[in-house]
């Protein structure tokens, strides 16, 4: 009998496919991250904006337009990294019309990509977001 040894594990479909993990109202995935930004959705932006490795003030300038810049950029450069198909103005739909769902939706796509990274992969960048993957990013 021979044995077969698997050296590359499947990963799930929807993220082969360019599409985000979860949904935009799936808030329920991660109880912890949405009581946080429930409570307190400046610092929680602040801490999903760090944790994506941009600046942490970067959020702040959401409240200077009926644009949110700091939301449209987190959601383009997330997409963009992942290679998430979407648009910019799908990015601004969102970032207007469902602000802290929008928030949450990236604070889970980092978690969810940073833990499939870490398990194929040894770099740095992702090694600090593995440690957040079930706990809120305080």
């Amino acid at each position: 009998m021979s044995q077969q040894v698997v050296l590359i594990q499947p990963q799930s479909r929807d993220q082969e496919e360019g599409q985000w993990s979860t949904g935009l109202c799936e808030c329920y995935k991660d109880m912890g991250d949405c009581c946080f930004a429930l409570c307190c959705l400046p610092v929680f932006t602040c801490k999903v904006t760090r944790a994506a490795g941009a600046c942490p003030c970067l959020p702040l300038l959401d409240c200077i337009g009926c644009v949110p810049p700091a939301s449209l950029a987190m959601r383009a450069l997330v997409r963009e990294q992942y290679g998430i198909k979407g648009s910019v103005w799908s990015d601004c739909l969102y970032g207007c019309c469902c602000y802290p769902l929008s928030w949450l939706q990236v604070s889970r796509e980092l978690k969810r990509r940073a833990a499939s990274h870490a398990s194929s992969s040894s770099s740095a960048t992702y090694a600090a977001l593995t440690s957040l993957q079930g706990a809120h990013l305080v």
